[in-house]
């Protein structure tokens, strides 16, 4: 503990630990939310506590700023929750077990919760600054980004005052985001029948498809990296081909917006067919480790045989063709790439988790786009398989996309203030991954808002990273961009 209080910056390191202590999974924010409160009340800033628990903070301009357009920083106090397997861990109640690693930090065997607690600490450090030359200030963190931007959807625009709008969610330093893509998160149920077989003579075997990559599924769709739900549909029908198999469960993926590193099904099938189910599973694990030697050269597909009793239920033969069709032909990764920006994905969709609810199977998706229509094009298509296979599609969670605003007097400050600071020019880009300012700007078109970050890698799985010294420079360049707001033209 005592070394990573004495990084610095020490302020927003101080902050992030402070924050890091406090469990902030989606949906479990009742205590960082009332603790960002206390933060305000004790240094008796303006502050207000919404229903949604998301919390704005406000702070006077300094002399000299009084004419200045109001800076509105923001960032998100919830986390993805995601550990390995062998990890003992409860988000519901322990901290994040931060480790130093070089220049990074790291957490042990689980999220790191950089995406967006640093953002939060940066914020504050600001705030509980009183030495700092800044336009009237307003920090607005939001709840339950990760899960759809539901707090930032709900939240009063109108209570803003500012005009300048500074997102801290971006993850790497020296780019600029200027615009993002707009998404929903959907669902397919479908409807399953059980029925309970005597396995004398049966073997059951459980697969277990191990250590993906994963990632965020925006950001990384491009990177491709293997989806292990859709790699069960791959095993599962090459097996139902040459094996007579009976599936008795499936489950794997975590959220929506996570490329599934693990998924598992059990099957059971005659014990005379062992051995063709083995030269099947090698034959499979053969292709995939060839296709995925560069981007997931740690790929396991591991066999286990377990013991089974007198009796077990069994998903009807049609309801599993069903569930191997929808895993073979939903479309899955990258629709389509921007015609504009070289090497820029326009739409995607990742099918974030599967698992097995009384008698439905839920299958969980993102979707993405920059192009509004796109978006609602790969819905519909999610919709017709659906229908197709008698099961219930269920749209939620949309929020917009965010367009590239032209002679943005922010964003002509940012670049030459980064300019001067380091002699170089930033890189301005757009992203296929949501951000709040989207949400924010749709509200208030008065608004001009750009985004920004320190270096961290690998966001919501346990190999995420945060740079030390990117964190740093990032604050510095803050500090720095907050001073020169001191005109209402630029």
């Amino acid at each position: 503990m005592n070394e990573i209080l004495n990084l610095e910056p020490k302020s927003v390191i101080k902050f992030f630990y402070e924050i890091n202590q406090i469990p902030r999974g989606s949906g479990n924010e009742q205590a960082i939310s009332d603790y960002l409160v206390d933060f305000a009340k004790t240094r008796n800033l303006e502050v207000i506590q919404d229903e949604f628990l998301n919390v704005l903070i406000s702070k006077p301009c300094t002399a000299g700023y009084e004419n200045a357009p109001g800076v509105i920083m923001q960032g998100h106090m919830d986390m993805v929750c995601d550990k390995n397997e062998d990890t003992v861990h409860d988000f519901t109640k322990d901290p994040i077990d931060m480790i130093i690693d070089g220049d990074h930090l790291t957490a042990n065997g689980t999220t790191l919760g950089a995406d967006n607690g640093i953002a939060v600490a940066m914020g504050l450090a600001v705030l509980d600054n009183n030495n700092l030359e800044h336009a009237a200030l307003e920090l607005i963190i939001t709840t339950d980004e990760e899960v759809g931007m539901t707090g930032a959807m709900r939240f009063d625009a109108n209570l803003l005052k500012g005009k300048y709008f500074l997102n801290l969610d971006s993850e790497e330093e020296g780019e600029f985001t200027v615009s993002c893509a707009g998404g929903l998160k959907s669902f397919i149920n479908l409807p399953i029948q059980k029925h309970e077989i005597k396995t004398k003579g049966l073997m059951c075997k459980e697969i277990a498809i191990k250590k993906l990559t994963g990632g965020h599924s925006g950001v990384d769709i491009h990177k491709s990296r293997a989806n292990a739900i859709k790699l069960t549909g791959r095993i599962l029908c090459k097996l139902d081909e040459k094996v007579e198999i009976q599936l008795v469960d499936i489950h794997g993926g975590l959220k929506d917006n996570i490329i599934p590193r693990e998924a598992f099904f059990t099957v059971v099938f005659p014990e005379n067919e062992e051995s063709t189910f083995e030269e099947v599973l090698d034959n499979v694990c053969s292709d995939l480790a060839t296709e995925y030697r560069t981007t997931e050269p740690n790929i396991e597909v591991i066999s286990d045989t377990l013991d089974v009793p007198e009796t077990i239920e069994v998903i009807e033969e049609d309801d599993m063709e069903k569930v191997i069709f929808l895993l073979m032909g939903l479309p899955n990764g990258i629709q389509t790439m921007s015609p504009e920006i070289k090497d820029f994905v326009e739409s995607s969709l990742n099918i974030g988790k599967i698992a097995i609810e009384d008698d439905h199977i839920v299958y969980l998706f993102a979707v993405r786009s920059s192009i509004r229509s796109l978006k609602y094009h790969i819905s519909d298509q999610l919709e017709l398989f659906a229908r197709h296979t008698n099961a219930d599609f269920i749209k939620t969670a949309e929020y917009p996309e965010w367009p590239l605003q032209q002679d943005s007097a922010l964003l002509t400050k940012a670049i030459e203030v980064y300019k001067a600071k380091y002699n170089k020019e930033p890189l301005v880009k757009g992203i296929h991954a949501g951000l709040e300012p989207g949400v924010f700007l749709e509200k208030r078109t008065d608004f001009e808002a750009i985004s920004l970050g320190p270096d961290m890698d690998a966001v919501h799985s346990p190999d995420e990273w945060l740079s030390i010294s990117s964190v740093g420079r990032t604050y510095d360049y803050l500090i720095d961009l907050l001073k020169s707001l001191n005109e209402y033209r630029v």
